[in-house]
């Protein structure tokens, strides 16, 4: 198992060489200010460019360190996309010049899964649909390293009876909520797995089956079938 903070090395290595290609430069915008004038483009704010052509100045000042952007090119960011919505993007105008290295030292979350993706071979990418837009930026460090991005797929997330997507910070039903109402380990994977449109209704699995059963031609076929009512609507 692959630990990203024993990797901090890696990270910085690459950061050190795209900050000597002048694809970073330093930022001092406060979360504050960019709270208050970043609008939203789609579906993230996008950094307005405040600091990009301010004169580069990596030290501190006022006893605060900049944070570290990459400075994206004009132009749009495509991935193969195989189950969400087309993998493009506009660079400028729905990315942005996204922080690679935080204020406080911290690398971003954006620089350590791009590395990793290209560094370990990594050649396809499924997770929830929540982190769509978040690939705009991945795959913007990757073309900054003259690396291709993997396939990825963005599946639906798992939701409650009314739609809800499960989550901790919404204080979602848990694993115990589910058996409390009658669900044995086979239904709660069942249920779940339908609540994203990967199974009909009424599903009963185990973990083994569930994974057997999904295949990527499957998965596809499931989304594609759960779709088609709401586009007719």
């Amino acid at each position: 198992m692959l630990r990203q903070s024993a990797r901090r090395g890696i990270y910085a290595t690459v950061l050190s060489a795209l900050r000597r290609a002048g694809a970073l430069y330093p930022c001092r915008c406060s979360r504050r200010l960019l709270a208050d004038v970043s609008a939203p483009h789609g579906g993230v704010p996008v950094y307005p460019g405040f600091c990009r052509r301010q004169p580069v100045a990596w030290g501190p000042e006022q006893g605060r360190l900049p944070s570290w952007r990459l400075r994206l090119p004009p132009g749009p960011l495509r991935w193969h996309e195989r189950f969400g919505a087309p993998g493009l993007l506009d660079g400028p105008g729905q990315v942005g010049d996204v922080v690679l290295r935080r204020a406080d030292g911290f690398f971003a979350y954006h620089l350590a899964t791009a590395v990793d993706e290209v560094s370990l071979g990594i050649t396809d990418v499924l997770r929830g649909e929540d982190l769509w837009w978040s690939t705009g930026a991945q795959v913007a460090v990757m073309a900054a390293l003259g690396m291709e991005p993997p396939r990825y797929g963005h599946l639906p997330l798992w939701r409650d009876g009314v739609g809800r997507r499960l989550s901790k910070r919404a204080a979602a039903e848990g694993l115990a909520g589910l058996r409390q109402r009658g669900l044995d380990a086979a239904g709660v994977i069942g249920e779940l797995a339908a609540s994203a449109g990967l199974v009909p209704e009424g599903s009963r699995f185990s973990a083994r089956e569930l994974l057997e059963e999904l295949t990527p031609q499957r998965m596809a076929a499931c989304l594609e079938a759960s779709a088609a009512p709401s586009r007719q609507a």
